[in-house]
């Protein structure tokens, strides 16, 4: 099947309010196009095809560190979005593919250490840095092979949109980046919720009544609550959304993880650890910018320190950050031979 032929098929069964792979903005600079791809699953492959993304399996989601197989990583949580973000818009007859490449680049940006890395170099950097704007950055520049002079991926206008606007915050162009955007909360809501469980921190009997009463009493009752109520509330409409009660429900649950198992857990007793570790990172490369790569001295040539520090750090996983810091920190074992 050729483009033409799919974008035929997107005219004919699309919603009115899909976004048409023919109709993109486009790239920042021209390339050939696929004769056999969109523009949309163009950038789906560029992205799965990445480093970045590859990085993400070794990326902390919740637990630093677990000791078991089955725990969340940064790349579990982006293919679940993507799982859930493609049912609905399916559901919708929204374009898919632009959904899934929204949904896998979505958390490239992301620090080691979750959350504990981004809120440190949030507020060394006196707030600049998020981890959707970091994502943006890695497939507009950093995804390059070190070139200052190409452009990261160079994916369409809409990805790089929905890629940037997905946090609860965000204002998407697209129905479809609306789509990543809840798809992420109930992703992150509802596994988080099934890790806590496994690392002995939770119960159903513990989750609010007013929520479970709502969602259902198990992950696959309430994700299937969330997508059905989605899929309803937003059918042959220019916006995607809950119905009010379901919303409610869905925040009110969101806050209780945030208040129970985000901030102040068991789970997050070793973030000062991690914070201090990407503290220190932050400050000796401030201080010794010729430590960076090669890659990174390059961007100096062009970007702020603070800005490239940044790069730097938020593309490293968590084992590498701790093994640097080992390497560095720790003192090796003295032998005489």
């Amino acid at each position: 099947m050729n483009k033409s032929t799919l974008y035929e098929l997107e005219n004919k069964y699309l919603s009115p309010y899909a976004f048409k792979s023919a109709d993109t903005k486009g790239r920042r600079f021209e390339i050939e196009q696929c004769p056999l791809r969109t523009e949309f699953q163009r950038d789906r492959d560029r992205i799965v095809h990445s480093k970045a993304f590859r990085r993400l399996k070794h990326k902390t989601q919740v637990f630093l560190s677990p000791e078991g197989d089955h725990y969340r990583t940064r790349l579990t949580h982006t293919l679940e979005v993507a799982q859930i973000a493609r049912t609905i818009a399916r559901a919708l007859s929204l374009n898919e593919d632009l959904t899934e490449a929204i949904a896998m680049g979505h958390d490239l940006g992301h620090t080691p250490f979750g959350h504990a890395g981004e809120r440190v170099l949030n507020q060394l950097t006196n707030g600049y840095f998020e981890h959707n704007k970091q994502s943006l950055r890695v497939v507009d520049i950093l995804e390059n092979e070190g070139s200052v002079t190409e452009y990261g991926l160079n994916l369409t206008y809409e990805v790089r949109n929905g890629i940037l606007n997905h946090k609860i915050s965000g204002s998407p162009d697209t129905l479809e980046g609306e789509v990543v955007s809840y798809s992420d909360r109930i992703a992150y809501i509802n596994h988080d919720i099934d890790d806590a469980m496994r690392a002995g921190l939770l119960s159903e009997s513990h989750l609010p009544s007013e929520c479970t009463r709502v969602l259902g009493n198990s992950k696959g009752e309430r994700i299937d609550t969330m997508i059905r109520d989605i899929v309803s509330n937003s059918e042959n409409k220019p916006k995607i959304a809950h119905s009010p009660k379901v919303g409610y429900a869905a925040m009110a649950l969101r806050a209780f993880m945030f208040e129970n198992i985000y901030i102040s857990s068991k789970a997050k007793s070793e973030e000062g650890k991690a914070e201090k570790i990407v503290e220190f990172f932050f400050k000796y490369y401030i201080n010794n910018p010729d430590s960076l790569p090669e890659k990174y001295l390059a961007f100096l040539q062009k970007f702020e320190r603070e800005q490239v520090v940044c790069d730097y750090i938020a593309s490293m996983t968590d084992r590498y950050l701790i093994r640097l810091y080992q390497d560095m920190v720790i003192p090796d074992s003295w032998e005489k031979y």
